[in-house]
């Protein structure tokens, strides 16, 4: 399967930097503000850097299992029953994650844009979408998203720019006014979504064509600093102008847009940021369900992976009409227990696998 499909360096970043921004680059400001208050772009920074931390492990492991998914190099690493036992949490996590993301892009149409259409029909048109881009494999994803990035990108820099009109510096200060202990809490919440997420795009990187490892892991990188500026211009910018009623206001990018008025030649342009979240919402979506069917075939030894793709789709889209009746206690799994879960799910299973690769390795240098 594999080795059917394959993408360059850069395309692989590319399907990176597009997952990791998706739907955080309007869903973020408004949460970490919420707990960090001005310091929220510090508690991002440190997030950041333990995303950094992340990507440092997952590029380490491709170095020493080239060219295999992460179910094949934790059946090497860990054996066949440790790797089922981490695999399950694994999966749930991302069955979670699938039917999450739709829900936020669900929440965003309800209370914005389409408020009398069933969240239903939006769920499920985002699915078939998402599963038939995934069906149609990476190649396709890479050189389609490509073109969806560099749009989303401009709208968003479109907004920062045109909004400066309203941007008051004195709303920055003071960073910290309750102290360290608000900081971190929006580190905790960002570290969650996205960076914890970093584990997920190793199952990306044996689609990369070979040769050009040296290449993945600086685009790699690269990806992720410009991931991590954009969401940090984000949030300042969003404090800059609203001040205390950032935090307070979902969708915190998209009310900044509806801020910019120019001579009434320029002014209602929400409808930008709202193609951005549906954008990378779309595009995330289908990057975790060619994941998950990526997943499933390898660890049921599956020969073609596309069979899988629409009773994934499915099962996603029920648990995102099941799961939760209301906005409250889906924010309350989303930013808070959510964090635990990835690092259980996601986190510890990586960790466990670099330190078994490196006791292996010092004990062949021995």
């Amino acid at each position: 399967m594999k080795n059917q499909e394959s993408i360059s360096a850069l395309q692989t970043a590319v399907l990176f930097l597009a997952g990791m921004t998706g739907s955080a680059i309007v869903l973020i400001p408004a949460s970490v503000i919420g707990a960090a208050k001005n310091g929220a772009w510090i508690s991002l920074l440190i997030a950041w850097v333990m995303g950094m931390c992340l990507l440092a492990c997952v590029l380490y492991l491709h170095s020493q299992y080239p060219g295999l998914l992460f179910v094949e190099y934790s059946r090497k690493a860990l054996g066949k029953w440790l790797t089922l036992l981490m695999i399950i949490p694994f999966t749930c996590a991302l069955f979670w994650q699938n039917a999450a993301i739709i829900i936020e892009v669900g929440g965003f149409f309800n209370s914005t844009i389409m408020t009398k259409t069933p969240v239903t029909v939006v769920h499920t048109l985002f699915f078939v979408t998402a599963a038939l881009t995934a069906r149609a494999g990476i190649e396709v994803m890479a050189r389609m998203f490509f073109i969806l990035l560099i749009m989303m990108y401009g709208f968003i820099l479109l907004v920062l720019v045109l909004a400066s009109a309203n941007y008051h510096p004195e709303f920055l200060l003071p960073i910290m006014p309750d102290g360290m202990k608000p900081i971190l809490h929006g580190a905790y919440i960002t570290y969650g979504f996205p960076f914890a997420e970093v584990v997920l795009y190793s199952s990306l990187l044996p689609f990369a064509r070979k040769g050009e490892e040296r290449m993945l892991g600086k685009y790699m990188y690269f990806a992720i600093i410009m991931n991590g500026v954009t969401l940090i211009a984000s949030i300042i910018c969003t404090i800059l102008a609203l001040g205390p009623l950032a935090g307070e206001m979902n969708y915190s990018m998209y009310q900044l847009a509806r801020l910019i008025y120019i001579q009434e030649i320029i002014e209602r342009i929400e409808p930008v940021i709202g193609f951005s979240l549906i954008a990378g919402s779309y595009m995330k979506t289908s990057i975790m369900v060619f994941i998950l069917t990526n997943l499933f075939s390898q660890f049921f030894r599956v020969k073609n992976y596309r069979i899988l793709t629409f009773p994934i789709a499915y099962i996603c889209l029920l648990l995102s009409v099941t799961m939760y009746h209301d906005q409250a206690s889906f924010n309350e799994d989303g930013y808070m227990a959510w964090t635990l879960f990835d690092n259980l799910a996601y986190v510890l299973p990586l960790l466990l696998i670099v330190v078994v690769t490196r006791m292996r390795n010092r004990s062949k240098r021995a």
